[in-house]
């Protein structure tokens, strides 16, 4: 069993590797090797998900490397796995042979190999690698087209902020090593910290979940993502980066219990973000930015779940969210390929156009809507209920949150379904490759209803381990239906309005909140002054200092070797010419004749005698 989850998270890794570092000349292979790749990584994660392996391998002195498929990271495995392959299989049209393919799809598949490196990864060593390789390749998969800079430099905004935020994953992992009750750094046992270090890893997780699930208030890198290929938008925005930090608050749950702040805090930023976010949907013009506002609210329900407790309903939300997501972004694709635009105005009969991707965009937007008896509306019921079994405050804006859903997917419908204002062309049809994700996912938006409800759900209560799970009554089904309905409705019957709204708010929203504005005033700017200011200290400080250090040692040097030096070549040459005079008069008495070494020898003695009765 060892060997299929090391195949699980080495195909997607090794494939993905050798087509990125081939380049060009793999183009024309590397859509095949990408999607076939994709399909036996989606086998390998069924397979994984029945049968439970773990593996462990050393990494460091007293902390291992381990993987382990459970419950929830099955689920996730075949959620990534699947959706990936969807993904890859519209690419293959969406990505022309005029593009750098092998580059693309090989990201791509690293990109999904991080994430199921992530879902898998038990101890916290493995997860922040996985984390870090999953950034970098969301860098480099937004910025695909850098040639622009506009696209480059919303990779770079995207990277750098959720660059800022995984600095908590480090300041947990510190705080786990320095309070040495978590000596393996495995996640489970994360809980079993006390005190002060119990507190920053619970900082430390939260911060950077939320920043990688793009919540308040680091949402606004996902509106500058969308500069990336429709199919990365895809991937990104359902089943893999934006929902690691949903996925990472879900599996340390019980650290979030365990610190008694971290689960309301959570819970709250969720509602909050799920309500102000759907705001920031409601008021775009523009059909990714409506698509991506409303990925951080409906994140913002998963992230409520995880504070909540709420295991169950935040799991069956994630799986629904990103069938429907998914299938959302490849048609607004497909639409941007075919007619050139993604502003909501210029779509106007885009739906009657293409029918394939019109009908299957409905059904995504019925499903994020939350209209029966799509998916999302059930599993938003199943984790509302256990926020109201939480505060009933906390249910009610999370309903408040749900009803927004309703009104901007259903201002994107109206926009794609009403009549073009020019005469309409012929309908067009797509690709096989391109009909068939999309028709996949949207039957999945509406089979996977069934997993909301007895005995379905509570065979997934047992996978995850849920013992708690709160059970929604029939009203709450009830209510949030008929509320998604008549809320839909009424924006269908003043979609004309819709175009220009009113109001302070909107401004604010349709800038997303000016969040981006905040943090470049609050952090960005800040920080490069201070920048500025330490490089200006090191020019005329530093700087300065070294180089007068330098001129009064050269001045040293020089004055050494006009003085010093004089005095010190004076003193050796008066030595040698005294040497010189000592061994002149040395060698005058050495004449070599016997009798007057005689008579030198006879006058020392006397000399010594004479000294000797002086002396006595």
């Amino acid at each position: 069993m060892s060997a299929l989850l090391w195949a699980l998270v080495a195909l997607p890794l090794t494939v993905g590797t050798l087509l990125a570092v081939a380049g060009r000349p793999a183009d024309r292979y590397a859509p095949a090797a990408a999607v076939g790749t994709a399909v036996a990584a989606l086998g390998l994660a069924v397979a994984a998900a029945f049968e439970h392996p773990r593996v462990q391998a050393p990494l460091l002195d007293g902390l291992p490397a381990g993987l382990a498929v459970d419950g929830l990271s099955g689920l996730m495995a075949v959620t990534v796995t699947a959706v990936t392959a969807a993904v890859l299989l519209f690419g293959v049209a969406d990505i022309g042979p005029g593009e750098a393919r092998a580059r693309f799809f090989g990201l791509m598949l690293l990109f999904a190999g991080a994430m199921l490196t992530t879902v898998t990864a038990t101890t916290l060593p493995v997860l922040l690698m996985a984390w870090e390789v999953m950034g970098a390749t969301s860098w480099a998969l937004i910025g695909y087209w850098w040639q622009d800079p506009e696209r480059a430099d919303a990779a770079d905004t995207a990277f750098l902020t959720t660059r800022t935020a995984d600095l908590g994953l480090y300041l947990a992992a510190g705080a786990a090593l320095a309070s040495g009750q978590v000596g393996s750094l495995a996640l489970d046992e994360l809980p079993d910290a006390t005190g002060a270090w119990s507190a920053l890893i619970t900082a430390g997780v939260i911060a950077a979940a939320l920043g990688k699930s793009a919540q308040l208030p680091f949402s606004f890198w996902l509106s500058r993502a969308m500069q990336g290929p429709s199919p990365v938008s895809a991937l990104l925005h359902s089943a893999t980066m934006v929902v690691a930090g949903a996925y990472l608050l879900l599996r340390l749950e019980p650290l979030l219990a365990q610190s008694g702040w971290g689960g309301p805090l959570v819970a709250w930023t969720g509602a909050v973000t799920a309500v102000l976010l759907g705001l920031v949907a409601v008021a775009q013009t523009d059909l990714k930015q409506l698509l991506a506002a409303s990925t951080c609210a409906q994140i913002g329900f998963m992230v409520l779940a995880a504070g909540s407790g709420a295991l169950t309903g935040g799991t069956l939300q994630l799986i629904a969210h990103a069938a429907a997501k998914s299938l959302a972004f490849l048609v607004a694709g497909a639409w941007l390929t075919a007619l050139g635009s993604k502003a909501l105005p210029a779509l106007r009969g885009a739906a009657r156009r293409h029918r394939t991707a019109g009908i299957t965009f409905s059904v995504a937007a019925l499903a994020l809507a939350g209209v029966p008896p799509l998916a999302l509306w059930a599993a938003k019921d199943v984790l509302l209920a256990g926020a109201l079994e939480d505060s009933t405050a906390l249910y009610l804006v999370g309903l408040a949150g749900a009803v927004i859903s309703a009104m901007y997917s259903a201002k994107a419908l109206w926009f794609v379904w009403q009549p073009a204002p020019e005469p309409a062309a012929q309908e067009e049809s797509m690709p096989y490759a391109t009909r068939l994700p999309l028709v996949t996912l949207a039957l999945a938006c509406a089979a996977l209803t069934v997993t909301s409800f007895p005995p379905v759900r509570d065979a997934v209560g047992r996978v995850l381990g849920d013992e708690a799970q709160v059970s929604p009554h029939v009203w709450e089904f009830a209510l949030s239906g008929a509320l998604a309905v008549v809320v839909s409705a009424v924006v269908w019957v003043r979609g004309p309005q819709l175009r220009a709204l009113p109001g302070r708010l909107t401004a604010s929203a349709s800038q997303w909140l000016h969040l981006e504005a905040a943090a470049r005033t609050l952090l960005v700017r800040p920080v490069l002054r201070l920048a500025d200011a330490l490089a200006a200290f090191d020019d005329r400080v530093l700087d300065r200092a070294v180089e007068g250090t330098a001129r009064g040692s050269v001045r040293l040097a020089q004055w050494t070797n006009a003085r010093v030096e004089r005095l010190v070549d004076g003193a050796v040459e008066a030595v040698a010419g005294g040497a010189r005079v000592l061994g002149s008069l040395a060698r005058r008495p050495q004449t070599g004749q016997v009798h007057q070494y005689l008579a030198q020898a006879v006058a020392a003695f006397t000399v010594l005698a004479v000294v000797l009765v002086l002396v006595r």
